[in-house]
């Protein structure tokens, strides 16, 4: 969250340092926080926000999605770091000499941690003060020389790289949480292994001080919630550490940091040397190779060796961080969240929520769904999984999920599709969590999974009264009523939280309970009577009992998948679009497979299943 107080402050401070350096350096911020904007706009046209990325249903970043939208932006050189952590003109340097190499790098540079931080610039940037008086650079890093402290293992460091032919690393980058540990140390170890870089530790030519808690290592540009950083933040640090365990080559064994090549400025010049030899060598980088040298008549004075053998030294006493030490494989992720503080959580102003429930056969056409939402700017949803593994993929994805500890077992790789056993046990689930979710006093959209949302429906569903329950209809002819017998699809519905709604679906929850059928045919038979004995119309009825009204959604706004054959067109997006439909439902097909080809095929797909990112 972008806080008041101390911490905006110090983020002010630590980005206009980043902005002192150069002209040429700009700034982007990943946030989705409501006053991201104003405060970018506060330093001028070289900070930017950017808000299209993947993030969790708490408002943090996905770290491989901001990686991958940094190429969006033409840059030599990318660099990630927090936001309250200052910078000196010593990081331009060290990033020239970087610059200036053969090949293709990425190096890192540690935090050092200061308890206080006395100075500020002047309003041109220009310059440090200290209690309204110039201070030069060298005598800012001295007094502070004597009180930082060296922080290894913290996932504060800056990282930087430049933009050049190899990839960072072999594979994919995991779903990392930014600001949540671990990622940056894996990054580094998998740079080193893949060996498509050259990596380099410049902790001893890059003064990262670094402002905030070390405790505390999270993003402050993030959404707001009720919940203590503590109960949100286990769950977070887990799915980083089980990530990191699990993914890439560094998982299969440990690497400590003193064997990577360390970058230190002695007598005014760059030296790479390597701090675990017996011996003091100096090293050039050419072409993917480092060659040996004999340490040069003018490198050989004793401020020089003092200067080298007193890195090393400094290196052996905070040395020790490898990615092992910071990893730990979590067999079980589980969010601090029940169901009522998720609902407290993500439901809107007017107390309404998305939920949708899905097994593991379906998690990427649940992502989709997911990408889908999100890029309409929908997150007042939930998942419900029923599944553990459709949970701990929700987790690491950064879904709100909740487990339905009602749902049934072993169902997580069965094909559940229409007409099977499986889908039968699966739809009744649906209306007792609607049932549930209502008791709580919230308004429910039930949406299922291969319902694509073209707009957002919300407004025109919120416009029904109360007493009336809005479903999607399963009737494709078009010139019969919309509301015959059992042509209420429940995969696609609106229900508000009062009386007469909960009643009646209760008097559902009951009649599907007893029935050997699917929870669809309990809709319609107990809301709008066997045979359609309560019809009102050609697009209504009444369930006599509680008089709640059900209406049977226009379908050329809210087509299923056998209306005007939609799903047949050459080109589906232009169709419905054209026609004006808010959703369209992937139904009317037997099996998960053909519905997901349909899907992916038409184009109506916002997944991508290798990166584990939304599509742009």
């Amino acid at each position: 969250m972008l806080r008041r107080g101390s911490s905006r402050t110090k983020q002010s401070l630590a980005i206009r340092s980043w902005l002192a350096l150069s002209p040429q350096i700009s700034v982007i911020l990943f946030s989705q926080h409501h006053s991201a904007a104003s405060f970018a706009k506060s330093f001028g046209s070289r900070a930017l926000v950017e808000s299209d990325i993947d993030f969790t249903f708490l408002g943090v970043p996905f770290f491989h999605s901001m990686v991958a939208k940094s190429r969006a932006f033409k840059s030599d050189i990318y660099v990630f770091m927090d936001t309250e952590t200052i910078l000196l003109p010593d990081f331009v340097l060290a990033l020239n000499y970087a610059h200036n190499l053969d090949d293709d790098w990425l190096l890192f540079a540690s935090p050092r941690d200061v308890p206080n931080f006395p100075f500020y610039l002047d309003e041109d940037r220009k310059h440090w003060l200290k209690d309204g008086q110039r201070i030069r650079i060298q005598e800012l890093q001295d007094t502070l020389g004597s009180s930082w402290q060296w922080s290894c293992c913290d996932s504060r460091m800056v990282i930087a790289w430049n933009n050049g032919v190899m990839p960072l690393h072999h594979g994919v980058l995991p779903p990392f949480l930014y600001g949540k540990g671990v990622y940056n140390h894996w990054l580094i170890n998998e740079a080193l292994s893949s060996g498509l870089r050259f990596v380099f530790d410049a902790s001893w030519t890059i003064s990262n001080i670094a402002l905030g808690d070390s405790r505390r290592q999270s993003n402050h540009l993030v959404k707001s919630s009720n919940v203590s950083d503590i109960e949100k933040g286990s769950w977070e640090y887990d799915c980083n550490s089980h990530l990191a365990a699990v993914y890439g080559l560094s998982s299969l064994h440990g690497f400590n940091y003193s064997a990577v090549m360390k970058l230190v400025k002695c007598d005014g010049q760059y030296l790479l040397i390597n701090a675990t030899e017996d011996f003091l060598h100096t090293y050039a980088y050419k072409k993917k190779s480092l060659w040996k040298r004999h340490i040069p008549n003018c490198w050989r004075s004793k401020t020089t060796l003092a200067c080298v053998v007193r890195t090393i030294k400094t290196w052996n006493e905070t040395s020790g961080c490898s990615l092992k030490d910071g990893s730990v494989h979590t067999k079980t992720l589980k969010l601090s969240f029940s169901l009522e503080s998720l609902l407290a959580i993500t439901a809107d102003e007017n107390k309404t929520v998305v939920l949708t429930v899905a097994g593991y056969s379906y998690k990427d056409m649940l992502m989709s769904w997911v990408c889908r939402l999100r890029h309409l700017r929908i997150t007042n949803f939930l998942v419900s999984s029923l599944d553990y593994e459709t949970y701990q993929f929700s987790v690491m994805q950064g879904l709100p999920v909740f487990n339905d500890p009602s749902a049934p077992s072993n169902i997580s790789f069965n094909d559940c599709h229409f007409g099977t056993e499986c889908f039968q046990r699966v739809t009744k689930v649906k209306s007792r969590l609607v049932l549930k979710i209502l008791k709580l006093g919230y308004n429910v959209l039930l949406s299922d999974v291969d319902v694509y949302w073209f707009k957002n429906p919300l407004p025109l569903l919120s416009s029904f009264g109360p007493a009336t329950l809005a479903a999607q209809s399963d009737e494709y002819n078009q010139t019969r009523p919309i509301n015959l017998p059992r042509r209420l699809n429940s995969g696609f519905y609106f229900a508000r939280s009062d009386a007469p709604t909960i009643s009646a679906m209760g008097k559902v929850v009951r009649h599907a309970a007893t029935s050997g059928l699917t929870e669809q045919p309990s809709f319609y038979d107990t809301l709008c009577g066997e045979g359609g004995s309560t019809r009102k119309g050609d697009n209504r009825c009444v369930e006599p009992g509680t008089n709640l009204t059900v209406h049977f959604l226009d379908r050329n706004l809210f087509p299923n998948g056998a209306y005007l054959g939609l799903w047949e067109r050459k080109n589906v997006k232009s169709a419905c679009k054209k026609q004006g439909c808010l959703v369209l439902h992937n139904n009317w097909i037997s099996g998960r497979v053909k519905k997901l080809k349909r899907q992916v095929i038409s184009g109506l797909w916002d997944y991508d299943i290798t990166t584990r990112m939304c599509l742009v």
